[in-house]
């Protein structure tokens, strides 16, 4: 196991963050063929079975290869988990954002169940989603920390930027949440029988525009200062932007097109892609304290040691 940060964590971060990326699709393809419940029961997929059987047909091969690929997640957890482990006492970032991320995925699992259990409850199936938003955030945070050295770190933004950026998150959360609640409520419950929460679908179709269209405006901002002030967000916010727009461009298509499923998974996946883009512009509004503001790079190797720890880990 690695001593220090290289290559190899670098790979699993990205390979980690995509995966979880990927999971949201598969749950995604779950619940827009209505395989929500192709397998009735959990942990096993039947009463008498643990993997799927011919009579249940494709929902049943659906639902059980989106267990499979959580417990290939799961594998993938253990392995950063243990690829920084010889690093806890250096780079203790590193260790706490892989067994944070690493416990998320048994209670992904468990929430799972209890959605089976509840025949796939709307309210359930939405912190499943929740659930998943955040371990992409998390995976966004351990890729950028691979990258990065340890030690103190200070603002590189103006304070404005700063509170208009968190601003920012709080309305992408509040579009989040409020698009789950859309969901709950529209056709794709996942299975035939399925519950639905109640909602009037199509005022909150258009509830939900307005904090997706307050993120829009807020990031024209911050792209805008980031330019002007030669800030270090800049690539960061420009990619923001271009989520944004590719999501707000899918979820206009979708609306006016009877919400189509494969639109729909796709908005779906673009949503925790859209997290990992706006962690990513939150985790560059600082710099190391030795960097020149004017260095508007996050590698390694143009920081100096910043702290005692920092120098150990460097002379390993």
């Amino acid at each position: 196991m690695p001593r220090v940060v290289d290559t190899r964590i670098r790979v699993i971060a990205w390979v980690y963050l995509a995966a979880q990326i990927l999971l949201v699709g598969t749950g995604g393809l779950v619940r827009l063929t209505s395989s929500g419940l192709g397998c009735p029961t959990w942990p096993a997929c039947t009463a008498d079975s643990l993997v799927n059987t011919p009579e249940m047909g494709i929902h049943g091969l659906i639902e059980f290869g989106n267990r499979l690929l959580g417990v290939a997640l799961g594998i993938l957890a253990i392995v950063a988990f243990l690829s920084v482990w010889r690093m806890r006492q250096t780079r203790p970032d590193l260790f706490r954002l892989t067994l944070f991320a690493g416990l998320g995925i048994p209670a992904q699992a468990f929430i799972g169940g209890i959605s089976v259990w509840t025949q796939l409850n709307p309210y359930v199936v939405g912190l499943h989603f929740v659930i998943s938003a955040i371990l992409a955030g998390l995976c966004t945070a351990f890729v950028f920390r691979t990258y990065t050295e340890m030690g103190p770190r200070v603002v590189a933004v103006p304070r404005w930027y700063l509170i208009v950026t968190h601003l920012t998150s709080v309305v992408v959360a509040l579009t989040v949440l409020v698009g789950i609640m859309t969901t709950g409520s529209g056709p794709h419950a996942g299975d035939a029988n399925a519950p639905r929460n109640g909602l009037n679908s199509e005022l909150l179709q258009h509830i939900h525009a307005w904090p997706a269209y307050t993120t829009f405006a807020l990031t024209l901002v911050l792209l805008f200062a980031a330019f002007r002030l030669r800030l270090q967000t800049l690539p960061w916010a420009a990619l923001l932007l271009v989520v944004e727009l590719v999501q707000i461009g899918v979820g206009l298509l979708q609306a006016r097109t009877g919400l189509p499923p494969l639109m729909v998974g796709i908005h779906m996946i673009l949503s925790c892609v859209l997290v990992s883009a706006l962690v990513s512009l939150i985790l560059h509004l600082t710099k190391p304290a030795g960097l020149p503001t004017a260095v508007l790079t996050t590698d390694s190797s143009a920081a100096a040691p910043t702290d005692a720890s920092t120098a150990a880990a460097g002379s390993v």
